[in-house]
């Protein structure tokens, strides 16, 4: 029974989307539509949660067809986790675009497209298949591109096509690099995969297959120096596309990045180890670097996605089972904080009409509850106790000494002074500095105050408590670095004999 709760998060945003395309002329039944479909998600997503906690890894074989010949889907806790998270983020966008969505953007095909996205988010997280992978991917593109330019202006259709152009550059590195490793192995199949490779000798054509993923996920993720596409696409959408993007797309490459140099390839073999080492610091130094210059509160939060990837970027430069459970616990504290902050950047705009912070202000006399809201990830991000994002750092900075990384902890700190100079920035400006002479603050709707109080309970929630987080980080890390157990859920003790864990 627990393997059909692998389905539904799929199978459920697919539905809604037809359906919402179907009443494409009646905007409240598609909002209706939208809003169920995000509630059984979430629902779906907690109790595929729960029964990764009883079985540990969760499958399912698609048409009688067993492994490694079928499709298949795969959930471990690191997955699962994704998967709710990701969910729960959506429901928040939708709620918040009860105040923001326009009627233009209803009839671009917001909707359709928005689960379209999910469709393809959840799938990347559930496929057990390297190509499949990919055709999650792709279909997480066409969504994209499609919500991207709902409004059509000059600005998003040029955002559209830097973000098309690099992530075709990418498609193309990852299905070379699956041709490759399909050429040395013969297989496809993720647990497969990780029971040959081993047994496979080194050769050129590996080696090559494994500096390809590492940069086509490096391009969907953002990091140095494939980042330059994410802050020039990211603050060209609505807001609600916005957040809803710093939250989950690049955490998808982050996903893949993590699952496949932890399953399939060796972090620690050859150059792999120094290379994202130097990844991880350049994503944090250019991340941060590039938003202490901007006035525009998108552009500041869109470069600071790519600065707080780099933290993440540590967990596998380390590779200890503290790093990789630090970057667990960073990519679920980072979603929700992410995501939250350009939530409260759309509401900033309600308020003041602009996303340019030279022309905000006054919003902590007129809108003292978004003072506080803001406050709250702001501080998060920058990594202040007792703060989620105080731990995720303590434990990845942690990770680094104690991987003898000393340096990379140097720069995540140094990174984490900068964070506060741009969060300080941003409130300074919109919030305590006096309003411009002709700008009059209007009121945030409760609509948009809602998505960003329960986003900022969870923060507080995990930081006044972190241990059931701590906890459930070190159980994924270590189902993520047992390449026995994702072997043995698919295959009998017979097959995965003589597999290194």
């Amino acid at each position: 029974m627990s393997d059909t709760l692998l389905l539904w998060p799929v199978i459920l945003p697919l539905a809604g989307a037809a359906l919402a395309a179907v009443f494409h002329a009646r905007p409240q039944v598609q909002r209706v539509v939208a809003l169920a479909t995000m509630v059984l998600t979430l629902g779906a997503a907690l109790a595929l949660v729960n029964a990764v906690m009883a079985d540990d890894i969760v499958t399912k074989s698609f048409g009688n067809w067993m492994p490694p010949f079928g499709i298949v889907f795969v959930a471990d806790r690191f997955s699962a986790a994704m998967v709710a998270i990701s969910s729960l983020l959506a429901l928040c966008a939708l709620v918040f675009a009860m105040a923001d969505l326009r009627k233009r953007q209803v009839r671009s095909g917001f909707y359709p497209l928005f689960m379209g996205l999910l469709i393809g988010v959840n799938g990347a997280f559930l496929t057990g298949d390297i190509f499949n992978l990919y055709v999650w991917f792709e279909v997480m593109l066409i969504a994209t591109l499609g919500l991207i330019t709902l409004d059509r202006t000059r600005a998003q259709i040029d955002g559209a096509i830097k973000y098309a152009v690099l992530n075709l550059f990418s498609t193309i590195l990852f299905l070379m690099a699956i041709g490759l490793l399909y050429g040395a192995t013969g297989t496809l199949n993720m647990a497969d995969l990780a029971m040959v490779l081993p047994q496979t000798e080194p050769s050129a054509a590996l080696t090559l297959s494994a500096m390809m993923f590492l940069l086509a996920f490096g391009i969907k993720a953002g990091f140095f120096p494939m980042f330059f596409w994410l802050p020039a696409s990211y603050h060209t959408a609505s807001i609600i596309v916005s957040a809803v993007f710093a939250g989950l797309l690049t955490k998808v490459g982050v996903y893949a990045l993590f699952r496949v140099f932890t399953l399939l390839f060796e972090v620690d073999d050859g150059t792999l180890k120094p290379l994202i080492a130097l990844f991880a610091a350049g994503t944090m130094l250019f991340g941060v670097f590039g938003a202490a210059v901007q006035w525009d509160v998108r552009r500041i939060l869109s470069f600071h996605i790519i600065s707080q990837i780099g933290y993440i970027m540590l967990g596998l430069a380390i590779a200890t089972p503290l790093a990789l459970a630090g970057a667990v616990f960073y990519i679920i504290h980072h979603i929700v904080v992410k995501a939250n902050l350009f939530f409260v950047a759309g509401a900033i705009h309600r308020a003041t009409g602009s996303f340019d912070l030279r022309k905000s202000g006054g919003l902590m006399k007129s809108s003292p509850m978004l003072a506080v809201l803001f406050a709250i990830p702001a501080l998060s991000l920058a990594g202040i106790p007792p703060l989620s994002g105080f731990w995720a750092k303590f434990m990845v900075v942690d990770a680094s000494f104690q991987g003898e990384a000393a340096w990379l902890a140097a720069v995540a700190l140094f990174v984490g002074l900068l964070t506060i100079f741009s969060m300080s920035k941003i409130w300074i400006e919109a919030f305590w500095k006096a309003p411009v002479r002709e700008l009059r603050p209007r009121p945030v709707p409760a609509a948009m105050l809602a998505p960003v109080a329960v986003l900022g309970i969870i923060t507080l929630a995990i930081g006044f408590n972190p241990e059931p987080l701590v906890a459930f980080s070190n159980l994924a890390a270590e189902s993520m670095g047992d390449r026995t157990q994702f072997i043995g859920a698919f295959f009998d003790g017979t097959q995965t004999a003589g597999v290194t864990p």
